[in-house]
């Protein structure tokens, strides 16, 4: 039995993000990703002015003149929500932790996807895949998937993205927008997301707090790692100091940034910090011109 607690806050989600997605949000979505997959649906005789990669050889050399492929828009589109519960998902210096943004700008995605009439499927993972729901579609689906979010305890505390995506691959054949959401603190997963970028429609959405980019000048500071448990005491007194880590971080960053651009897989930053609605509403909307 799933308790009252967890029931209310799945209620609270919906009605948080039913007027994003009723107002404006499923309008972007729709204009952004309805019909952009191709699926096959005959073939007919080459015309004038046909697209020569579009030929199909076989039928070509079977008849001894040219054919080409014809494709229609899928009508339906499935949305993988590929959610990071490693434990660093637990940090949070303003109103919420990662991992509370992260669950909301799922169901915001979700919701969306289902006006739309799409399916939409989850896989939650650490550096093990924690649990695998089938793409499907319908209100009460979605809850399912987002009491899955709210309510999961997931076994292991580190994170391995490449372990995440090959697992996708693995599981959903048909192309698909897959939504990574993490803080991306992992080990190399470079081969592993141009793989699944070939195969599928990648976005990244990465979320960050202020204090993993900036230390404050607060004196001695013991950090731990949450996924490690490794504890190391700072002097934020110290300008180098500060300057050292902000300058690892902002490397850190700047690196993903770099191997999302070299693939062109599409990002979002998220801040804890600050409302997610905007920087989400900006990349819609910039992706929208990118494809009129």
């Amino acid at each position: 039995m799933i308790p009252k607690e967890i029931l209310k806050k799945v209620q609270r989600l919906e009605i948080t993000t039913r007027g994003m997605v009723n107002d404006v949000f499923s309008g972007e979505y729709h204009s952004v990703f309805k019909g952009r997959g191709m699926e096959f649906s005959e073939v007919r005789e080459y015309q004038i002015g046909d697209d020569i990669r579009t030929i199909d050889w076989n039928v070509t050399a079977r008849y001894g003149h040219p054919f080409v492929k014809v494709f229609e828009e899928e009508r339906e589109l499935t949305v993988m929500l590929l959610v990071d519960a490693s434990s660093s998902g637990e940090f949070g210096t303003y109103e919420r932790m990662k991992g509370e943004i992260a669950v909301e700008i799922c169901a915001l995605l979700a919701f969306s996807a289902i006006k739309n009439n799409d399916k939409v499927g989850l896989i939650i993972f650490t550096d093990k895949i924690e649990k695998f729901v089938p793409p499907r579609k319908g209100k009460s689906h979605v809850l399912r998937v987002l009491r899955e979010l709210l309510y999961f305890q997931p076994e292991e505390k580190r994170t391995d993205i490449a372990l995440a995506l090959e697992y996708l691959n693995r599981v959903i054949r048909r192309r698909s927008v897959v939504f990574l959401v993490s803080d991306f603190i992992s080990k190399a997963y470079d081969r592993a997301l141009r793989i699944a970028n070939r195969k599928h429609d990648m976005v990244g959405i990465h979320i960050v707090d202020p204090r993993e980019m900036e230390l404050p000048g607060v004196g001695y500071l013991e950090l731990e790692d949450a996924e490690t448990g490794e504890r190391i005491l700072l002097d934020t007194s110290d300008r180098e100091v500060r300057r050292r880590f902000a300058q690892k971080t902002s490397e850190a960053m700047l690196r993903r940034d770099k191997l999302f651009k070299s693939m062109n897989v599409d990002s979002i930053v998220i801040h804890t910090h600050e409302p997610y609605f905007e920087p989400l509403m900006k990349f819609f909307r910039t992706r929208a011109k990118r494809f009129r």
